[in-house]
């Protein structure tokens, strides 16, 4: 299946809520360091409920331990920055899902480092900024999901 890889993720709930989706959709879930809290923190728990003895959650001190902890798969970052609508690529079931901190976004380096038809965005009216983050992971995850027919799923 699918992982997501959260890069320095700042708000609990946000997090704890990615918990859930990744619990009730099969996705694994990967945490690279810092983190904006502690993965016991009760805002975390409160949003992922009991989901977290479901979900896969790895932490991670960089991305490239991460990508290398999973085999080097092909990432997607999703970002504002991004010019690749989301329902674009035609996904398969090792990919992996990037979004970066909640305030600031993926470094420009680490963007830059995945091919352009890699770099996904969602599409937002004229004048939005961005989706929260947990809403924005939640579109990703089951339009790739939709696309290999909810493999797994019932």
């Amino acid at each position: 299946m699918f992982s997501l890889i959260l890069y320095e993720p700042e708000i609990p709930p946000n997090t704890g809520n990615i918990i859930r989706l990744c619990a009730n959709t099969g996705v694994q879930l990967h945490l690279i360091e810092p983190l904006g809290f502690e993965l016991d923190e009760p805002r975390l728990k409160r949003a992922g409920l009991d989901y977290k003895e479901y979900a896969a959650v790895s932490t991670h001190k960089c991305l490239d331990d991460c990508l290398g902890a999973l085999g080097a798969p092909r990432v997607f970052a999703l970002s504002t920055r991004g010019q690749i609508r989301h329902d674009g690529p035609g996904y398969e079931a090792n990919d992996a899902f990037l979004f970066g901190p909640e305030t600031r976004g993926l470094p420009q380096e680490v963007l830059e480092s995945l091919p352009f038809e890699q770099r996904l965005r969602l599409p937002m009216q004229e004048n939005s900024r961005s989706l929260n983050l947990s809403n924005s992971a939640a579109v990703v995850v089951y339009e790739a999901w939709r696309q290999l027919d909810f493999a797994g799923g019932r």
